[in-house]
């Protein structure tokens, strides 16, 4: 099934790996306060995108599962801690 310009995930991953770096550098507290207030709004801004992207992947799996019969909604955690996500 071909993905829809709305639902690119190579763009939700960039936003969540940059997610993750914009984390880091916040918790190490070594910023300006110019600097963190500039990466606290991108922050914003990428998990929106982020929240966005996760909320129309969750509505294509429940029509998917509803089509094909019953289904149990269960919370996914995340960690952005994840070595995935670490700058190299």
């Amino acid at each position: 099934m071909p993905q829809s310009k709305n639902t690119k995930m190579p763009d939700f991953e960039k936003s969540l790996a940059e997610l993750g770096k914009i984390v880091k550098r916040m918790e190490q507290g070594e910023q300006t306060l110019y600097d963190t207030l500039k990466d606290f709004e991108r922050g914003m801004v990428l998990s929106e995108k982020c929240q966005k992207s996760l909320d129309q992947a969750q509505q294509k799996v429940e029509k998917l599962v509803k089509k094909h019969g019953s289904y149990k909604l269960e919370p996914l955690e995340y960690d952005l801690d994840d070595e995935q996500y670490d700058e190299q």
